[in-house]
């Protein structure tokens, strides 16, 4: 007879800075991993991820971040990067009696929340124990850097930020779409960008998952954010509110990494067929103008794809010629949610991470 599950427990975490809604899972006194959700999510995504590694002796904890799931609404500085995300991490892992004090914590990222894992280890050297990184979005932001350096395509980092989020996606989760009519529809957008399509999950957990992308906050100071109109294509400039304009590369630099005091070792697990995280990615605007998408692309030489893979290749290299350690791992046929489509794989790439 096999044992059931091990159960997800919610509880809502209040600290100095907001209330954070936080799943839980597996024995106190066990190592503590940390799972840090991605943008148009919520920790809701972990869920079982979370039973199955807790079976495996480790305490699992995985917040919503600020404005995501059931946590508190509260705005996001975009001016800050991410350290507003950070920050919040740093007050519930401090304050709450989550982690006994003075014990370093496991954190595994995704995509945003990957972002989120560096910035923390940055900010507080000494207290990570090791980082895992899933499809983690490039060290420079989401849209408008150039090479592997990120050098800005304009100075006004043109083509990031809160204008370049669908108009549509955004106008359908403030309506509580749960439907398949519009490709935009939340669950379109689970269905066929979060993985490889087809991307077929059984249908209780893919409901459960559309309702954790309706319950976050939308508006300038949530998701999207703000956004500037601009002279330089395509169009917009990020603003200083908000999600996406904290992922900008405006305010987001996280290539101090490769720098970073106590040298956690670092997995990074990626898929293949990513169309988020990608050197040709369906978020960014330099390649979907290169294929036609967007009109009016200047051309390679003024506005080529964001090569997101390589800027992240690039810092871990040079943390690794500091004296870290990292591992890449590519799963065959995946997409930007390994934990989603391929967790036996994935689970046990994590598992055998964290046991050594």
């Amino acid at each position: 007879m096999t044992s059931a599950p091990v159960a997800v427990r919610h509880i809502d975490v209040p600290t100095s800075r907001l209330r954070t809604h936080v799943l839980t899972a597996g024995p106190a006194g066990s190592p503590i991993l940390v799972l840090v959700h991605g943008n148009v999510s919520s920790a809701r995504f972990f869920a079982r991820s979370m039973s199955a590694l807790a079976e495996r002796r480790y305490r699992c904890l995985a917040p919503d971040l600020r404005g995501f799931g059931l946590s508190e609404a509260a705005g996001v500085d975009a001016r800050r990067g991410v350290r507003d995300f950070a920050d919040d991490l740093h007050a519930l892992l401090t304050e709450s009696g989550l982690v006994p004090a003075g014990q370093r914590v496991h954190l595994l990222g995704w995509s945003l929340g990957g972002g989120v894992a560096l910035q923390y280890a940055i900010d507080h050297p000494g207290t990570v124990a090791s980082i895992v990184l899933e499809s983690p979005m490039s060290p420079y932001g989401f849209g408008g850097t150039r090479d592997l350096a990120g050098t800005p395509c304009w100075p006004d980092f043109a083509g990031s930020g809160g204008g370049t989020a669908s108009p549509e996606l955004v106008r359908r989760i403030a309506e509580g779409d749960r439907g398949t009519s519009d490709p935009a529809s939340p669950r379109n957008v689970l269905t066929t960008l979060y993985g490889k399509p087809p991307f077929q999950l059984p249908p209780e957990l893919e409901d459960e998952l559309v309702d954790a992308m309706l319950q976050m906050a939308i508006g300038d100071d949530f998701y999207p954010g703000d956004a500037v109109t601009s002279p330089n294509w395509p169009g917009t400039a990020p603003g200083e509110r908000g999600v996406n304009n904290a992922i900008s590369p405006r305010f987001f630099d996280v290539s101090g990494f490769a720098k970073v005091a106590g040298q956690p070792p670092v997995l990074w697990i990626r898929g293949d067929s990513d169309q988020i995280v990608s050197d040709t990615s369906l978020v960014d605007p330099g390649y979907l103008g290169q294929v036609g998408a967007v009109p009016g692309w200047p051309g390679a030489d003024v506005y080529p794809p964001q090569p997101m893979v390589g800027q992240m290749r690039d810092v871990l290299d040079g943390y690794r010629e500091a004296g870290g350690r990292y591992t890449e791992h590519v799963l065959a046929g995946c997409g930007h949610s390994p934990h989603l489509e391929q967790p036996a794989e994935f689970l046990a790439l994590v598992g055998e991470f964290l046991a050594s």
